[in-house]
């Protein structure tokens, strides 16, 4: 085989932990992903059962860094570092339903992040610190479940975009 051809049949890139075809930045962003989940459940319990406002609060912006970080790693490697398409290409849903699986996903990640800068930015100015109930709790309570089931579809449809990209066959 010749250089150039066997250069190509290899992706650039950091290969992943998750032993797929996904570089490391994919796998960093699912796995950061899939882990805010239960943080996330565990924060509306302490706000909602336990009224644990302050952990509550502290909880919340560290899911916001935790995901932020993971933003920023997944955008160096896919603009940076890894060519996903071509790691993506061996897929048997490639280029249709990944693409579009891609595009689903890419609507609740993008109102996701749109929703939670709201709600985050909302509780940092309306409600005290430290954080009680206040006038701003019923909005605050619908932007915060409008945003926390948007952030579930965003793990589920960015799941679904990793497998049919990365891991079928």
């Amino acid at each position: 085989m010749n250089e150039p051809a066997a250069a190509a049949a290899i992706p650039a890139g950091i290969d992943g932990f998750l032993g797929t075809r996904a570089s490391l930045g994919m796998d960093v962003v699912l796995v950061g992903l899939l882990a805010t989940l239960p943080l996330l459940a565990w924060s509306i319990h302490l706000a909602h059962n336990r009224r644990n406002f302050a952990n509550h609060k502290r909880l919340q912006l560290l899911i916001v860094a935790a995901l932020l970080a993971a933003i920023v790693v997944f955008e160096i490697d896919v603009r940076l570092v890894s060519d996903w398409k071509v790691r993506a290409a061996a897929s048997p849903w490639w280029p249709a339903g990944v693409l579009t699986s891609l595009g689903i996903h890419l609507v609740f990640a993008i109102s996701t992040l749109v929703l939670w800068t709201w709600v985050v930015w909302e509780a940092l100015r309306r409600f005290p610190n430290p954080p009680t109930p206040g006038p701003h709790s019923p909005r605050h309570r619908w932007m915060a479940r409008v945003a926390a089931a948007d952030l579930v579809l965003t793990a589920i449809t960015g799941t679904a975009f990793y497998w049919l990209a990365f891991v079928a066959r």
